[in-house]
This record gives structure tokens, C-alpha cells and sequence, in this order.
């Protein structure tokens, strides 16, 4: 089993037929569910299951599903649109997690994009955030160039 980062293959033709709307205030409601090292999640990836999802091993920080994202209205940069996330912190946390899925909850839970962490990551009762990326051209989560 692997986890590797990937714009989904089925995300790509979904939003050629306006199956996902980012808009921040009145678009669909994207979450991000974190895994294990025992998920197979890549550009194949369709949609969210709780398959190999992490638990949460002390509290209530993580619950199955994982967090709604805070949506940032789609913009453009130069040629490239690009689309982005507020960043997403578990407080009281106390899990590993090997990767990401961030999936769209309002379209069937259909898979969005898949964030390799590139080894386990642990936390101990403490905060565990994911940081997105700067959204500019080179560097946003979701790039179309």
C-alpha cells in the first residue's frame, strides 16, 4: 500500500462537466481525511471511504470524515487558475497520519486531491496542522496551468 500525491483523474473530467464548485460562499462543502500508511490513495482514487482512515488514539480531536475545509473563492495567476484552502489544525490531537484525501462532501464524496505526508507523522496530545501551500501559480494546492 502507498500513498502519493496526485490531482484525482476523476476530479480532472468532473470538472469538466461542473460537477465541483469551490466558491467560497455558496459553493460545495470539501473536507480532507487523513490515513494511514496501510491506504492505497493515488491519482486513481475516486472517492473518500474510511478504508485505512486514521482513529483517533486519546480525545476527540479527530472524528471519521476528517475537518470541513475553509474555502478561498478560485482566482487566476497569470495563466494558471488556482484554488485554495484555509490551513486546518486538530488541537488535543494524539494520532499518525501517512497522508491525505481532500474529497468534495456535498458531490458524493467524490476525491478531490491526495497530499502524501512522505513518512508517519505523530502527534502526542498536542496540535497537528496541515499548512497549505502559498496560493500563487507555482505553488496552490489545486493548480490548472
Amino acid at each position: 500500500m502507498a500513498i502519493s500525491s496526485a490531482i484525482c483523474t476523476s476530479f480532472k473530467q468532473e470538472i469538466l462537466v461542473g460537477t465541483h464548485n469551490f466558491t467560497a460562499t455558496s459553493g460545495n462543502t470539501f473536507k480532507i481525511a487523513l490515513f494511514t500508511s496501510s491506504a492505497s490513495l493515488g491519482a486513481s482514487t475516486t472517492a473518500y471511504s474510511t478504508s485505512n482512515e486514521i482513529t483517533n488514539s486519546s480525545g476527540t480531536a479527530y472524528t471519521a470524515g476528517g475537518a470541513t475545509l475553509t474555502s478561498v473563492t478560485p482566482t487566476t495567476s497569470g495563466t494558471t487558475a488556482l484554488c485554495d484552502f484555509a490551513d486546518v489544525s486538530y488541537t488535543s490531537a494524539s494520532f499518525t497520519a501517512n497522508g491525505a484525501l481532500i474529497y468534495n462532501d456535498t458531490q458524493s464524496d467524490k476525491a478531490v486531491a491526495v497530499i502524501a505526508f512522505g513518512s508517519d507523522k505523530t502527534v502526542t496530545s498536542g496540535t497537528f496542522t496541515i499548512q497549505f501551500p502559498t496560493a500563487d501559480a507555482s505553488n496552490a494546492i489545486i493548480r490548472i496551468a
